[in-house]
């Protein structure tokens, strides 16, 4: 036990009053511990204690058995909930994640003993805050390094994910990995650890590289330690394909084009990040490099040249179906991935100031209003992605020709145009009314209407909707 102390928010030291009142010790360990000395804000409550499971539903009214076999409950606790486990050590991990005994120590020392790095084996006395760091952990978090409690490859054969952690830690947080955490990762032995975890404890770590400042840091760590190549080999090919040719669009390789993509997409919107990532991810299957012979404009004696033109058509759609089995295997929700499935699918929109009305609606048709904002985030990502920094809007054609598309699209959502079946002027009931029958018949008259609208929105009208219906079903029966 150290002289240093934290200040603790008030409501866990009326939490801890709970447990010293009853003769027991606590605790805050963990993440929260970590925040603190980052001075930043933290959410999540871990707490530690020598009372039983069975003592600490004794002492609070409502309490959750969310982990009671490894010694954990969750207290609901004015408005909060605190996660709250015994001091524990732990003894063998022969399946890479769980120990195979778990017995209750005596000391916090102990349980601290058990974590995996420094910067979140520390704690805080609930009573006074004065703070227990065995393992240098303040001096870590000082100097910005990730480092094991104890031996690095006794940790991660411990837990499989501990490796991935760390480095979803340093692209959270900032941090440097000490040299020899870092090399442990390379260890054949641990890799094979690694491949042992589910595929959805990766994906929740995935998540939080995402949601991090950088990912692209994370990402390139996962990629040098050879992480990513176990849980999403499909970047394999991205490295090195070329994307340049004489007319310079492109500064960087396709891997390093959707890292720095997915750095410059908004962090509050998983959705848009993945489709960052994931948005060229078809380019290497689609590649084809055209050699053409051309004047030699550096010379005046009527010389030619040969000049390469590199071309990736089709790739959206081939990113779509390689981006829908990717996240099918990292187990997304399928609201996740049909939501960026479609932003890949749609990110190679082109849009030009002779766009007609029509051609705008037929757009949002295709993209979805709801989709409109994450398709312009994505659209800022990409750009980002190309120079690795912010684009200068002030003399950028592309984002002129984005801020124009979007003023334009406004004006028609305003309109409440019709652009979807559901909200033309006559439904399916209304066309059956007229003798047309139910099915495929039926459906391709509805298409055509909203077409008609699409063209000329006065048209969205019952009369004149239903007069158009019966001449292009009695042009069907001639």
């Amino acid at each position: 036990m150290s002289d240093k102390k934290i200040k603790l928010p008030p409501l866990l030291i009326d939490f801890g009053k709970i447990f010293s009142s009853a003769g027991f010790k606590a605790y805050l360990v963990g993440g929260a511990v970590r925040d603190m000395f980052m001075k930043k804000p933290a959410h999540d409550w871990d707490v530690a204690t020598n009372a039983s499971p069975q003592d600490v539903i004794k002492l609070f009214k409502f309490v959750v058995p969310t982990g009671i076999e490894h010694g954990t409950v969750t207290v609901h606790y004015k408005g909060v909930e605190i996660e709250v486990t015994t001091f524990r050590t732990e003894t063998g991990y022969s399946d890479g994640r769980h120990p195979d005994s778990v017995n209750y120590a005596a000391t916090i020392e102990e349980d601290l003993a058990r974590r995996d790095f420094t910067m979140n084996a520390i704690a805080a006395s609930l009573e006074d805050g004065l703070i227990v760091d065995p393992y240098g952990g303040q001096e870590d978090i000082k100097n910005k390094v990730i480092r094991t409690v104890g031996l690095p490859h006794e940790r991660f054969m411990e837990d499989g994910l501990r490796p991935v952690r760390a480095l979803r830690f340093a692209s959270k947080l900032g941090f440097s990995i000490e040299k020899d955490t870092y090399s442990e990762i390379f260890k054949k032995e641990i890799q094979e650890k690694v491949v042992s975890i589910s595929i959805e404890r990766f994906r929740d770590e995935f998540e939080k590289i995402m949601a991090s400042p950088k990912p692209s840091v994370g990402m390139k760590l996962l990629e040098e330690t050879g992480l990513l190549s176990i849980f999403i080999p499909e970047f394999g090919v991205c490295r090195g394909c070329v994307q340049s040719d004489y007319r310079a669009f492109h500064k960087f390789d396709v891997m390093d084009h959707l890292l720095y993509a997915c750095d410059g997409a908004p962090a509050a919107k998983l959705n848009v990040r993945l489709a960052a990532l994931f948005h060229d991810i078809g380019k290497p299957a689609a590649k084809k490099i055209m050699t053409e012979t051309v004047l030699d404009g550096d010379k005046n004696d009527g010389s030619t040249k040969e000049i390469e033109t590199i071309t990736f058509y089709n790739h959206e759609a081939l990113g779509e179906k390689i981006t829908r089995q990717l996240m099918i295997r990292l187990k997304f929700s399928n609201d996740m991935t049909d939501s960026v499935c479609h932003l890949v699918k749609e990110h190679m929109f082109h849009y030009e100031s002779s766009w007609s009305d029509t051609a705008v609606r037929r757009f949002i048709m295709r993209v979805k209003a709801e989709c409109l904002e994450d398709l312009y985030d994505l659209r800022l990502a990409d750009m980002y992605g190309m120079y690795n920094e912010p684009v200068d809007v002030r003399y950028s054609a592309s984002v002129a020709l984005l801020l124009e598309l979007k003023e334009r699209v406004a004006k028609e959502l305003e309109k409440k145009t019709a652009l979807s079946l559901k909200s033309l002027a006559v439904n399916g009931r209304d066309l059956m009314a007229l003798g047309i029958p139910a099915g495929k018949e039926l459906g391709r008259i509805l298409n055509e209407l909203l077409d008609c609208v699409i063209e000329d929105p006065q048209m969205n009208e019952k009369s004149r909707l239903l007069e158009v219906a019966a001449r292009l079903s009695g042009q069907a029966r001639q």
